[in-house]
Formats: C-alpha cells, structure tokens, sequence
C-alpha cells in the first residue's frame, strides 16, 4: 500500500525501510530483503539515497521510496490511496509515470483511490465511482468520462474541469 503521508519511519534510513515490512511481514532473510529494497529503489531512481533518512528527501522523493517499499513485498496489487494529493504538480506527473511505468513493465495491477480525476484520466484504464461506501458506477474510464450516468460521477467530472 502506498499513503498519501508516505508513513516512513524517520528515524531509520531508505534503506531500512524498504527492508522492513519483508523482514517483519514475509520473514524473509536479510540478505533478500536487501536484494529486494536495492532493485525496487533502483526502479524508482532512489538508490543513491539508501543511507538517507526521510527527512533528508523530498516529497516526491519520499513517494518513490514508500513505492519501493510496497514493491519489495511482492504485491499483485498496489493499492494507492490519495498517493499523489500531497504533491505539487510536476511532481504527481512524475510519479503517475513510475506508477504506469510499474503496472507496464511488472504487470502489476494497481488501485488508485483519489479525488482527483485528471489522475484517473491519465494513467487509468478503468474507473469505479462510490458514494457514500456505494458503488454507483464503474466502466472504462472514456466511456465513463464522455457519458456519466451517475449525478456522482458527473459532479466529480465538472468539478474536475478547467475553470470548474
């Protein structure tokens, strides 16, 4: 899972903490814990930050590690929620890149939970609308963007609008 508030430890390196949910979670040794944090921070361009600590980092740069860090535990989802709401714009293009980059070279399916629809415009294939904990729509995201049947769907396409 990757959070809006990246929920690294700041108190422990990049490093250390892409090595700790497969240590703690997988039980897996330290040796392949380090492989994993090394590839997954060579994926999202951290490695020469392995001995940093998140404070150290930007935001955008603290994304990338809490990716690296939810990589490394072999997901077949990545699920992201509001990943990109605490970033400034030339940020949150760059990690929507690595995000589709990721699901294209790892076929890894990966669920984004945002408020923002220009996010779902442009890396999503598929968009699910709920309200309230209802589903009230859910479709390709072309056929849902150009017809909304939903008054949900169709507020948060307007709202979403240039100028809106």
């Amino acid at each position: 899972m990757v959070f809006q508030s990246f929920n690294l430890f700041n108190n422990m390196t990049v490093l250390q903490n892409c090595m700790l949910c497969t240590r703690k979670v997988l039980h897996i040794s330290k040796e392949e814990a380090f492989n994993r944090a090394i590839t997954h921070l060579k994926d999202v361009g951290m490695a020469p930050y392995i001995n940093a600590k998140p404070s150290q980092l930007s935001g955008g740069q603290r994304q990338r590690v809490a990716i690296a860090r939810a990589l490394a535990s072999d997901p077949k989802i990545l699920l992201c929620d509001e990943a990109t709401s605490a970033l400034d714009p030339q940020t949150t293009a760059s990690i929507l890149s690595l995000l589709k980059e990721i699901n294209e070279k790892l076929g890894i399916t990966i669920v984004i939970i945002t408020h923002q629809m220009s996010v779902i415009r442009e890396i999503c294939s598929h968009v699910a609308i709920i309200e309230h904990g209802v589903l009230v729509e859910d479709g390709l995201v072309e056929d849902i963007f150009s017809h909304p049947k939903s008054k949900a769907a169709k507020e948060l396409i307007l709202r979403d609008q240039p100028g809106n």
